[in-house]
């Protein structure tokens, strides 16, 4: 904390919280009463480097928003309707301490479900109290899978783990393959490290299904953008295999030394070849054989993904294969060379995860998991049925697929909610009781980053607004109603996070703001092998994967909600829920009128082709529909997407469409290949005039 004494204000650092890989510092400018009147970047971020996105350069509106709840509430309408009324927080844990005991007693511990994820990510929000409360009561467990595990699971099935380099190391490459990520739009402070490579030579080659603005930057006379369709990626990648070995273009010292299977590999892929993957990814034969050889033969070469590609049914294996890549090019030798996803490992490797969650207190109880991605079916299927739900960090009505069969399970008389919120959100609506949350300005916490190597201290600038509480004093709260008596359950907020981060010096940390993760020196984790696979090596064959059943080569399955499926007649077209706006991430701040409201509400973009068969004008009011539901927008008729793809940006609340219904009741619930995830993209709709 700096004191300015000449404008009386206080300059508090804090740390971005957003579930986004960019985890940007940003300073809080506080005056004589309390209050913020400025929130700006930290220009001595060493990744965000003073620079705020549209999303959060505003966040002083969110946080004196004057929708913003500041008092625990109780419905006194139908679910849904919205109608509350104010009540005291002794009111609330009183009705909330009584209704879970009871539930505890008539239906069992398992009866209650926690359904949380990274609306806030930061360590304590994620998982303070909230992991410790849950296992001493012996809830049902939730699989926080419908984001991110996947990937990991992946490339854990050839690499081992899911560690990669360190992204800011894109400034050494002179190859950069952007695969399934927007990083101007989602990513946006990793750009200067592409645009540094780039000058000093580098290419850059961009692979989406979508026209995103960063496909646009692949415009120089060297740069290229690839448009393969949903899903078929798996199919480019092993026909660039079926090149790179065909023309003896592997790296065979590194190859022998620390990858197993190459010969059955290479065997595998002897008939992937170009033209075969051009009739499964509508990418011509000429384009992939060039991206195989330009891959091959430039040194040093990174592929750059995110998250965006695990949600189809063959996510896992999608990062599998891509993770055979880097190894038979010998990739990992070089700086600037291998994979840069998720650098979240490298963060995890501080957290004490039991220290943290305390395991212990199951007490060797096993209850089940459910998992997240599947909601409709856990509340409307699953026996015996779930009671009690209790919601923080997100908005699942708006943000998990198959949304209507949610919306029927939440409507359940018997089905007890609590939602702690900062906004009437889609969920809330469907609550028992609301309570009011803290915002990152308001609540002390540490925030471990998935895009960069700088653990960050968030200092609280402000007292909290009204009577909201942050997520650790909710489970505080709530385990004194229920008269739980388990000393953990009222641990402090800086004795959590000093027992989760053993090996972090949490005064340094506080004073200096940030201290950066341990990663190799070179920046080179992989060049000498040392893989975590049970062979110590890159495994292009995985008998692990073979005992869950699945191909234990690097193998492209089509997805059975797919444009080849059985669905395809009725519904011929692709829907992607992507990530479009600038002024809103995920479910947040799309309500708000400085944010939401400028980016003009929801939409379907199509091709021109498909409008032309459909008879529909740019502007019309058209129904998307499946078998699930049907969405009433407007339709934009573009050049982003190519025949047979449709997007509908997700986001906006139930309030935004006119028929109440929103991107995710489109979106199938089927899970992935393996790691739990699920494959939203792979939906299959039709368009047609209202």
């Amino acid at each position: 904390m700096t004191r300015i004494d000449h404008y009386d204000l206080r300059l508090i650092h804090g740390v971005c919280h957003h579930d986004c890989p960019d985890s940007c510092g940003w300073i809080a400018e506080v005056d004589a009463t309390g209050t913020a009147v400025r929130l700006r970047g930290d220009e001595a971020h060493p990744f965000s480097a003073g620079e705020l996105c549209p999303k959060v350069n505003r966040f002083l509106d969110r946080v004196y928003h004057p929708d913003r709840i500041l008092h625990p509430m109780r419905r006194i309408g139908p679910k849904g309707s919205g109608q509350f009324e104010t009540i005291t927080w002794d009111e609330a844990l009183a009705d909330i301490g009584q209704r879970l005991n009871d539930i505890i007693e008539q239906h069992g511990p398992e009866a209650i479900l926690p359904f949380s994820d990274a609306g806030n990510q930061s360590m304590l929000a994620l998982q303070g109290i909230s992991s410790r409360f849950f296992n001493h009561i012996g809830a049902s467990r939730l699989l926080r899978n419908i984001c991110g595990p996947t990937v990991g699971a992946g490339m854990a099935m050839t690499n081992g783990n899911g560690l990669g380099i360190d992204p800011v190391d894109l400034q050494y490459s002179k190859l950069i393959i952007l695969w399934g990520t927007n990083t101007r739009l989602t990513n946006r402070h990793l750009w200067p490290m592409i645009q540094t490579a780039r000058t000093a030579g580098a290419r850059l080659i961009v692979i989406d299904p979508i026209r995103t603005i960063t496909a646009d930057a692949a415009d120089g006379p060297n740069d290229a953008f690839i448009q393969p369709l949903p899903g078929t990626d798996i199919a480019m990648m092993l026909a660039m295999m079926h090149v790179i070995i065909r023309d003896d273009l592997v790296d065979r010292e590194w190859v022998a030394a620390h990858t197993l299977g190459f010969d059955e590999l290479a065997a595998s892929v002897a008939d992937t070849t170009p033209e075969w993957a051009a009739s499964q990814t509508g990418v011509d034969a000429d384009i992939i054989e060039q991206l195989a050889r330009d891959y091959a033969t430039t040194q040093p070469a990174v592929i750059r993904t995110l998250v965006g590609a695990e949600h189809h049914e063959n996510g896992g294996m999608f990062f599998r294969t891509m993770a055979c890549l880097p190894a038979l090019t010998g990739a990992w030798r070089h700086r600037g060379g291998g994979i840069a996803r998720s650098v979240g490992s490298w963060q995890g490797l501080l957290e004490d995860d039991a220290a943290l969650a305390r395991p212990d207190l199951l007490a060797g109880r096993s209850p089940r998991t459910l998992n997240m991605s599947r909601l409709g079916e856990i509340l409307c299927d699953t026996e015996p049925p779930v009671h009690a739900m209790i919601v923080w960090n997100c908005n699942p009505l708006v943000s998990v697929p198959n949304a209507e069969r949610i919306r029927e399970g939440l409507e359940r008389d018997d089905l007890f909610c609590v939602v702690h919120e900062q906004f009437m959100t889609d969920s809330a609506r469907y609550a028992d009781i609301v309570l009011p949350a803290t915002t990152q300005l308001e609540a002390v916490d540490v925030t471990l980053a998935w895009g960069h190597l700088w653990l960050g201290w968030n200092e609280p600038a402000i007292a909290p607004l009204g009577e909201s509480v942050s997520n650790t004093e909710l489970f505080r709260r709530i385990s004194r109603a229920m008269g739980l008596t388990e000393p953990c359950l009222y641990d402090d907020d800086e004795t959590i996070i000093r027992d989760a981060l053993p090996t972090v010096d949490v005064d340094q940390l506080r004073s200096q703001h940030r201290i950066r993760v341990p990663f190799p020196d070179d920046g080179l984790p992989w060049a000498n092998g040392g893989f975590p696979t049970p062979s110590g090596r890159v495994e292009f064959v995985s008998d692990t994967l073979e005992r869950l059943g699945q191909p234990r080569l690097p193998t492209y399955v089509p997805p059975t909600e797919g444009p080849k499926g059985p669905l395809a007649d009725r519904f011929p077209l692709q829907l992607i829920t992507a990530k479009r706006h600038l002024r809103f991430l995920n479910t947040g701040y799309s309500h708000m009128d400085t944010h939401g409201g400028v980016e003009g509400g929801p939409y379907v973009e199509i091709d021109a082709s498909d409008a032309l068969t459909r008879g529909l004008n740019d502007g019309d009011m058209v129904t998307v529909h499946n078998d699930r539901a049907s969405v009433e927008v407007p339709v934009r008729i573009s050049d982003r997407v190519r025949p047979g793809v449709v997007v509908v940006p997700w986001g906006w609340w139930s309030e935004h469409h006119r028929d109440g219904r929103i991107a995710n009741s489109l979106t199938n619930d089927t899970l992935t290949d393996w790691g739990g995830g699920v494959a939203f993209y792979d939906t299959l709709v039709e368009v047609s005039k209202s």
